[in-house]
């Protein structure tokens, strides 16, 4: 009867609070978790010190090393054979370009141009520049009918396509483009396909992309080192992408320009030579995963994996360095700073009952690379792994939130494999850090597919439910301007905290997670 009385009164919120239960343990530790500790670590951690923690480079191996002292110091375990570190064959293929020349002038990569090739380390070199309008090859418009392009350096507008006078396109008859516009790579295949020995595409965009992404166009890119040796490049003709006002260099010898070009295309033989070596390059690395192990007591043999990656874009040749503050110097801090506070909890006889394996992934910008090769090659069987709680930015309000609620959080994935991991992040929110739990990108339409661009996937494909904490994007992400204090400290460490009672309940419990549902 009195028990009926209360649960009336609770759904009269105005009237009476029915606040939930809170756990005094949880909530000591939970304090332990301060802006104060959260700032030092991440204020080190995109310090110059670190150059943007860079894969590959002598930054990203300061910061692994970094996470592996705090590690020690926690009292964690090395959980790889008596290591923190779980080292990662990398191989980083790049287009190297030694020398550009056109009529006796250079040009840099990344600079004033750059390339898509894959080929071997070759020696380029012409007389003449076979122009080629826009490319295309069609009935209603062939700009290479009666043109030989076979062993010759080739020049295209590589964009748009004829139109008539009334403005519609002269290959569908009516304002809607043809494939040629609309398919990113057709007219570029189609030219390679007539074997000629190099490419030179211009357009409008081309300058926007150097001025945007400078020397990262030419970063090149790292995978998995599968151990097998691999034959330096192809024989394909690269592609050099070359802004419009060098275009207009070349075609200004005929007395016209791109613009002109696009109005009333022809193709003709352009006299300028050419000189040209370079090719791709494979270099291996070894950057590790980081691990620390708090083993539990009762149900050690389970594991709940608290992730995050530490690497970020590190420094470019030109010494810019993307200090990567909310990518992820955010959740590296909220990965060390969770490890302190289980450690602690532990020291003080309140350890978790199943074993908690905090870990900083690598190479997580070059295609989720750490937690693929973890995965595959996991230190603890990922039939007992229980699920993997992950932050990948934590630190900032994003584009959606800014001029509204600031106290929220994306909480991404978490009923995807388990209602009941779903239930226990709500209910510690309802219970502790009472936030604005956002869903919007578990919508199976969201266009972005954020779900699947982070270390947790790499664990929720084999079966292991996860949840992907993330504060969202921002127009500082992946610019030299993420910087720490643009953070805003008091939100990322209420976000450690939920992170913190989801990861203490998961623990503790008497039960693993249910795995009941399948919505990836």
């Amino acid at each position: 009867m009195i028990k009926n009385w209360i649960k009336a009164l609770c759904l009269v919120p105005a009237l009476y609070s029915c606040a939930i239960a809170q756990d005094p343990v949880q909530i000591k530790y939970a304090q332990l978790l301060t802006e104060e500790s959260a700032k030092t670590h991440l204020t080190r951690l995109t310090s110059k010190e670190f150059e943007g923690r860079g894969t590959g480079q002598p930054g990203g191996e300061k910061t692994a090393n970094y996470i592996a002292e705090q590690f020690k110091s926690y009292g964690l375990l090395p959980a790889v054979n008596g290591s923190y570190f779980q080292p990662l064959k990398l191989v980083k293929a790049s287009y190297q370009v030694q020398r550009f020349t056109i009529d006796g002038q250079s040009y840099e990569n990344g600079k004033d141009f750059f390339v898509q090739g894959d080929n071997k380390h070759a020696h380029f070199s012409g007389s003449d520049i076979v122009f080629v309008g826009y490319g295309i090859q069609d009935p209603k418009h062939d700009d290479l009918k009666n043109v030989d392009i076979e062993g010759k350096v080739v020049l295209l507008i590589n964009e748009g396509e004829p139109m008539d006078a009334n403005g519609n396109s002269v290959l569908t008859g009516s304002k809607t483009l043809s494939e040629w516009s609309t398919s990113r790579f057709k007219r570029i295949q189609s030219l390679l396909k007539r074997n000629p020995k190099l490419i030179l595409a211009t357009g409008d965009n081309v300058r926007e992309m150097i001025d945007r992404f400078g020397s990262r166009l030419t970063a090149g890119r790292f995978t998995l080192d599968n151990g097998k040796s691999e034959e330096q490049g192809s024989s394909n003709a690269p592609v050099i992408q070359i802004p419009t006002s060098l275009a207009n260099q070349l075609l200004a010898k005929k007395q016209t320009s791109v613009d002109a070009q696009k109005k009333s295309p022809s193709s003709f033989s352009l006299p300028a030579k050419l000189d040209a070596e370079m090719g791709v390059q494979r270099e291996h690395f070894a950057d590790p995963n980081v691990l620390g192990l708090l083993e539990g007591s009762d149900l050690k043999e389970e594991i709940v994996i608290i992730s995050g990656h530490y690497d970020h874009d590190g420094i470019l040749p030109d010494g810019t360095i993307f200090p990567g503050a909310d990518d992820n110097g955010s959740g590296t801090t909220g990965v060390l700073e969770l490890a302190k506070v289980f450690a602690q909890a532990k020291r003080d006889g309140k350890g978790p009952r199943r074993s908690i394996l905090f870990m900083a992934f690598a190479a997580e910008e070059k295609g989720l690379l750490g937690s693929q090769y973890y995965s595959e090659n996991p230190i603890f069987p990922l039939a007992n792994t229980v699920t993997c709680l992950n932050m990948d930015m934590i630190g900032r309000i994003d584009d959606k939130h800014l001029n509204g609620n600031h106290n929220y959080i994306h909480v991404i994935g978490s009923d995807k494999l388990s209602s009941e991991l779903y239930e226990i992040n709500r209910k510690a929110n309802d219970t502790y850090t009472n936030m604005e739990l956002d869903y919007m990108y578990d919508d199976p339409n969201d266009n972005m597919r954020i779900y699947y661009r982070s270390d947790q996937y790499n664990f929720a494909k084999h079966g292991i439910p996860v949840t992907f904490y993330f504060s969202g994007l921002h127009p500082h992400y992946h610019t030299p301007e993420d910087t720490v204090d643009k953070i805003d400290f008091p939100m990322m460490v209420k976000r450690e905290k939920l992170v913190f009672h989801t990861a203490w309940e998961v623990a503790n419990r008497d039960k693993r997670l249910v795995v009941d549902s399948n919505k990836q």
